[in-house]
């Protein structure tokens, strides 16, 4: 069962979500928060898998709920919950902010009730979400601001040629399955080069890996593959 915390300062969005998650037989909603303080509160005594956190609430922003939240964790011995972040606007200016502070997925409130419930299992599993309207802008912003470097950082060149190509994929926007049919390969054996490469790079999730290929050069902007298949 994949535990749940929605955390939204209105009361139609809390109960909304959590009545549609209450359809799933495998998620559980194991509270509500009405802002960013009441729901790092909760997450120490509720453990949940996965929060589901708006980005603009009073007392406590998600934004600060959500790097207290993964601040808490570093270091233990397990791992805390994933944080999957809800906005109304695919242009929120707070998109870059929430992944830094270690957000794992960015959703839309508008989403359709079978991608939230597939966002919540792809979170809960390890993996990172966005959706394709903010992964675009959210790549576009971040070059704009820190600009490309003129070569790969060190940490780099300790991939293997193929790890370099499947780290190309992701940041394009593949997921495993999709980069596994590109290189015909196996899903499990794009999974195994994934891990390395995120373990190489000292990188939390597929999103970091994003930023990275554009951080580092190997991806240059508009020449990934548009946004539109579903990230995983």
């Amino acid at each position: 069962m994949i535990r749940v915390i929605v955390a939204d300062d209105q009361e139609v969005v809390r109960a909304g979500f959590g009545a549609l998650l209450a359809t799933q037989p495998d998620i559980g909603v194991v509270a509500t928060a009405r802002d960013g303080a009441e729901a790092v509160r909760l997450c120490v005594t509720q453990h949940p898998d996965v929060v589901l956190m708006d980005v603009r609430m009073p007392v406590m922003d998600g934004i600060e709920a959500t790097s207290r939240i993964t601040a808490a964790v570093t270091g233990a011995v397990t791992d805390g919950p994933r944080i999957l972040m809800l906005t109304t606007f695919d242009l929120d200016e707070y998109v870059y902010d929430a992944l830094a502070a270690g957000a794992s997925g960015f959703l839309l409130k508008d989403v359709t009730a079978e991608r939230l419930f597939d966002a919540v299992r792809v979170v809960a599993s390890g993996e990172a979400l966005l959706d394709p309207a903010v992964t675009r802008r959210l790549i576009d912003e971040f070059v704009r601001v820190r600009p490309r470097p003129g070569a790969a950082p060190a940490a780099l060149t300790g991939l293997t040629p193929r790890e370099v190509e499947v780290l190309a994929l992701v940041a394009e926007g593949l997921s495993n399955t999709e980069i596994a049919e590109r290189l015909v390969v196996g899903d499990e054996t794009v999974k195994t080069h994934v891990s390395r490469v995120l373990a190489k790079l000292g990188l939390r999730d597929r999103t970091q890996a994003v930023i990275a290929a554009y951080e580092s050069g190997l991806v240059v902007p508009g020449s990934a593959a548009p946004p539109g298949s579903p990230r995983r």
